[in-house]
């Protein structure tokens, strides 16, 4: 998506669901991340697709893996930013590397849907999810789930 915010709402809302098996903050990160490569594109005029390569869940899986290292090491940052958001946070690597590679494909399906110079299976050409629901349908539904994850935040806020 051109305006990665849409993907705050549903990542929020599927992380604060699954919290016992995903690690909120990794989940939330990588779909940000993943549209770096769109961001570069954009900035530097590349000749280059606009949702090139990162946005294949070949290559996402890849940059998951990388990002759960980053994300491992810098654990204790982590923590602390939950304690600033008040919330509990316990992690462990396999918990990261499940939530960056979901987190990445959730990504790559989400824009899979709206955007035709994606391609999902690389180095397939083709996209299956493509047209499954409108443009204005997906920002609408993104816009939506925020809601959930408001409530959901507000629900797991630890009290000091």
């Amino acid at each position: 998506m051109p305006f990665t915010p849409f993907h705050f709402g549903p990542a929020a809302t599927v992380a604060l669901s699954g919290k016992r098996y995903l690690d909120l903050p990794t989940f939330v990160l990588i779909n940000v991340a993943i549209d770096i490569e769109p961001l570069l594109v954009m900035f530097f005029g590349l000749n280059y697709p606009l949702h090139g390569y990162c946005h294949t869940f070949l290559i996402s899986s890849l940059v998951a893996g990388l990002f759960s290292i980053v994300v491992y090491s810098g654990r204790r940052f982590t923590s602390r930013i939950m304690k600033i958001l008040k919330l509990p946070y316990e992690t462990d690597f396999k918990k990261i590397i499940i939530s960056s590679l979901l987190g990445a494909w959730f990504h790559v399906f989400l824009d899979a849907s709206i955007y035709t110079d994606i391609r999902p299976f690389y180095p397939f050409r083709v996209n299956p999810f493509y047209g499954v629901v409108s443009i204005p349908m997906l920002y609408l539904l993104c816009g939506i789930l925020l809601i959930p994850a408001l409530f959901l935040y507000f629900y797991q806020v630890k009290e000091e």
